[in-house]
């Protein structure tokens, strides 16, 4: 792995991404909106800017060419469709057998088998339908771009994030297949390691069609889910 596409480069997520790929020694492309560009000054000497539009199939085939890993921020802004628009845009150009890892919420079910509080489906629903009719956002939409990315025959991660919060790295996250998990009961991870899971995903072949549901490793629930497994005859 050697060059990797950042698609989303200038928003909080993007920005932790792109330093953890430098950090790693991985030749940088960011993608971002043209007002956005002055957000990435400081990284503007050692990445690659490619300005426009991340639902702009010209402006991602521009900026995926030859690249060996895709990191994309499904954003599922206003009523038209950007989230989807972007997901295909990144399935359609990335070349053949890069690795492509998208993020989005923990509302997201590859398999149907999540099990969701009352508290966040209340919150999707609301804040779903608020969203919509202000024409803010569309939820919906970023379920339509993850079905794509599920049925597409690309080396595809899907990252589904818990609610996040600012603050130093505590590290790698906890991930479970399925929302209900106790592990993931704490529903809090920090920004800097949604990025840092992301990016650790492009080179962990084990994660490849697995839409991973993460949280913290220092919350109370991924601690108490090590203790379990250190535990003599507790149960899986």
């Amino acid at each position: 792995m050697k060059r990797v596409c950042i698609v989303g480069a200038s928003g909080k997520l993007g920005r932790y991404m792109v330093r953890h790929a430098l950090e790693r020694g991985y030749e940088v492309v960011g993608v971002c909106r043209p007002q956005s560009v002055g957000k990435l000054d400081g990284y503007k000497e050692r990445i690659t800017i490619v300005p426009g539009a991340t639902n702009d199939a010209r402006v991602i085939e521009r900026a995926v060419s030859d690249c060996d890993g895709v990191l994309t921020v499904l954003v599922p802004w206003g009523v038209e469709h950007y989230a989807t628009a972007t997901a295909q845009a990144v399935l359609d150009h990335a070349p053949p057998g890069a690795r492509l890892i998208f993020s989005c919420g923990w509302h997201i079910s590859r398999d149907g088998k999540d099990v969701y509080s009352w508290k966040l489906r209340l919150f999707v629903k609301v804040f779903g339908f608020l969203a919509r009719a202000a024409r803010v956002a569309d939820l919906d939409d970023q379920v339509q771009a993850c079905r794509r990315v599920f049925e597409s025959g690309t080396r595809w991660t899907v990252v589904r994030g818990s609610d996040l919060e600012e603050g130093e790295s505590q590290g790698l996250p906890v991930w479970s297949r399925h929302v209900g998990d106790p592990v993931l009961s704490s529903n809090l991870t920090r920004r800097v390691d949604f990025a840092l899971f992301m990016v650790e995903a492009l080179e962990n072949d084990e994660l490849i069609h697995e839409a991973p549901a993460i949280v913290g490793c220092m919350t109370p629930s991924a601690r108490m889910g090590r203790r379990r497994k250190a535990s003599p005859g507790t149960a899986p």
